[in-house]
């Protein structure tokens, strides 16, 4: 390998360190970690956590819910919206 190219390759990184995949901490499941944490569609102020600015419910992968909760944050918001607690879109 020439000098140019081992030079451009070190940039004082680890081997295995690459900066596009950083490895990030696992996110928890909020439901499942509290036990006392009750999810109810008639409280709006608690399902705006699971829904972006535009109204969609967030993924699991943002929230970091389990799959069972994750359906159930779900089932929450579309009462929520049908009963008109919660926007379907904002604007």
């Amino acid at each position: 390998m020439s000098d140019k190219k081992q030079n451009r390759r070190n940039k004082n990184y680890d081997d295995d360190y690459n900066p596009r995949f950083r490895k990030q901490r696992k996110k928890v499941c909020l439901l499942c970690s509290d036990k006392n944490f009750e999810l109810d569609y008639k409280n709006p102020e608690q399902l705006k956590k699971f829904i972006n600015d535009k109204g969609k419910i967030l993924p699991r992968r943002t929230t970091g819910a389990c799959s069972k909760h994750q359906r159930d944050i779900t089932k929450a918001v579309k009462r929520a919206r049908q009963i008109a607690i919660l926007p379907y879109s904002q604007n």
